[in-house]
């Protein structure tokens, strides 16, 4: 393999990286300030605005929305770089970071369901990956 093949390879999975980990955060941030608000009111339409402005402005969700943003730069540099049906399962990782992290920052289960998922998921990632 050539200097620059490697190089172009790097890139990728750099891009790849990237949107995994900015779709993360963007998630893990969307949760945490939805359980610090209570979410949406079950009133009417004026609190409902009033609750959706005020989360919409709110710095952490403005951080969750610029990261989904960030996510989708480096999604296009990786689909520059890789093949779709190539990149595309590499999108998988998020679901397993994303239990590992709720564990850890929610409190929520990780089931023997969620486990054999996750092993799924990365069966299927070694599998599909292979070139």
């Amino acid at each position: 393999m050539q200097k620059e093949e490697v190089t172009s390879s790097t890139a990728a999975y750099l891009y790849l990286a990237g949107s995994i980990l900015f779709t993360v955060y963007g998630q893990i941030v969307i949760k945490w300030q939805v359980g610090r608000t209570g979410g949406i009111p079950a009133g009417g339409g004026e609190d409902k605005a009033r609750f959706i402005a005020s989360f919409l402005l709110n710095p952490w969700v403005l951080t969750s929305l610029f990261s989904a943003f960030l996510a989708f730069l480096c999604w296009v540099g990786a689909l520059a770089k890789l093949p779709l049906s190539y990149a595309y399962p590499f999108t998988s990782i998020t679901f397993v970071l994303l239990m590992i992290l709720s564990s850890q920052f929610f409190n929520e289960p990780v089931t023997v369901n969620k486990l054999i998922g996750v092993a799924l998921i990365i069966g299927g990632l070694v599998i599909g990956s292979r070139q």
